[in-house]
């Protein structure tokens, strides 16, 4: 099923992305495509496999997804190692234990370039006492064979977790070591060495440019961290709970103390901005105290919506960071009026897959 996933069909993959990239885009006036590489083994660092039961034997399986048809998987070389150890090592532990394999239909994994893992088991079982007390004893002996394992049991209406639900990891960016929480089902960028290489173009374009960043989706703070020290001020907006509270302890961690992050969509912040309405959310920051030159948008597949492109098409620069192609490609044709692009970058952030990120910088048309 992975047969193709080696080395030697990594570059003629990368260069058919390339030119598909580039005839998507024809139609406006790019610069030279900046590319950047993935390693073309063992870069992602997140996998989830649902669980087949046969007889005594238990084993990882994935989907065709045209065909539905399964396929038992006994590695991932699009794993990181970690992941790969973890799957087999798991699998021996538990194949004879049956209050940890009983009705357990799905494993996740979450691990870290700097080595620490997070495992998620989901049950279709309510997990009680005894199930609690044989992970303990699952995840010490993980310990000892791969390193610091963490266990999550999660199963209808209930989530169990056993010390802590997420990972540290440590990503190094132009010779800083920059320290991010990443917690369970939510969500990170899977290949951390493409991420560094995102982190490091973006502070590249924005470099010595001071003044204030505004960066909408701002996750766990994953660019509002590495581009800090290029600005005087940072604001961030995020929806998602989870992400803002890991995005403060981000903040802490790192010693930044120009950042602020508030729980707020995309939309609510067009809306405050252009005074259509107040938001409690936002009552000790002063919207009015901002230089709003600079933004980093990095949006979901569907890209920005009309209001937030209207917000983003008022900043004399924008960073734009994409996970799809065709909503960028639209989102361009409204930007390239007001706006020249002057880098554009493809990030290999899903080597052998029809996947494309893009990293596009641009700033305001001078007539």
């Amino acid at each position: 099923m992975f047969s193709h996933v080696t080395p030697e069909n990594y570059e003629p993959q990368l260069e058919e992305k390339r030119i598909s990239m580039e005839t998507l885009f024809a139609e406006f006036d790019l610069p030279k495509t900046e590319i950047f590489r993935s390693e073309p083994q063992n870069y992602r660092l997140r996998a989830e496999f649902r669980l087949w039961h046969e007889g005594d034997d238990l084993f990882f399986i994935m989907f065709n997804k045209e065909t539905k048809e399964k396929f038992k998987v006994e590695s991932f070389p699009v794993a990181s190692k970690l992941i790969n150890r973890a799957m087999q090592v798991l699998l021996n532990d538990i194949r004879d234990k049956k209050v940890l394999r009983e009705r357990l239909f799905q494993v996740d994994f979450l691990s870290t370039k700097s080595g620490e893992l997070l495992i998620s088991m989901l049950y279709h079982k309510p997990l009680d006492d005894e199930w609690q007390n044989q992970t303990m004893a699952l995840r010490d002996r993980l310990n000892t064979q791969l390193g610091k394992v963490d266990i999550v049991g999660r199963a209808r209406k209930q989530k169990v977790i056993l010390d802590r639900d997420f990972v540290d990891e440590v990503l190094h960016v132009d010779g800083q070591a920059l320290k991010y929480q990443q917690v369970e089902n939510s969500f990170t960028q899977p290949n951390g060495g493409v991420n560094e290489h995102m982190l490091s173009w973006a502070k590249s374009v924005t470099q010595n440019l001071q003044g204030d960043l505004i960066e909408l989706y701002c996750g766990n703070g994953n660019f509002s961290i590495a581009l800090a020290d290029n600005f005087t001020r940072v604001l961030g907006t995020e929806i998602s709970k989870t992400s803002v509270n890991s995005a403060q302890l981000n903040i802490a961690s790192n010693n930044k103390d120009n950042i602020k992050i508030v729980r707020i969509s995309s939309e609510e912040f067009s809306q405050a901005m252009n005074g259509e309405r107040t938001f409690r959310r936002l009552a000790d920051i002063d919207l009015t105290d901002y230089n709003y030159e600079t933004v980093l948008v990095d949006p979901p597949r569907a890209g920005l919506d009309d209001d937030s492109l209207e917000l983003v098409s008022r900043f004399e620069r924008i960073v734009y960071i994409s996970c799809n192609p065709n909503t960028l490609k639209d989102n361009l044709k409204t930007l390239s009026k007001t706006h020249e692009v002057k880098n554009f970058a493809l990030f290999d952030q899903f080597p052998f897959t029809d996947h494309i990120e893009t990293g596009v910088y641009l700033i305001k048309k001078t007539n």
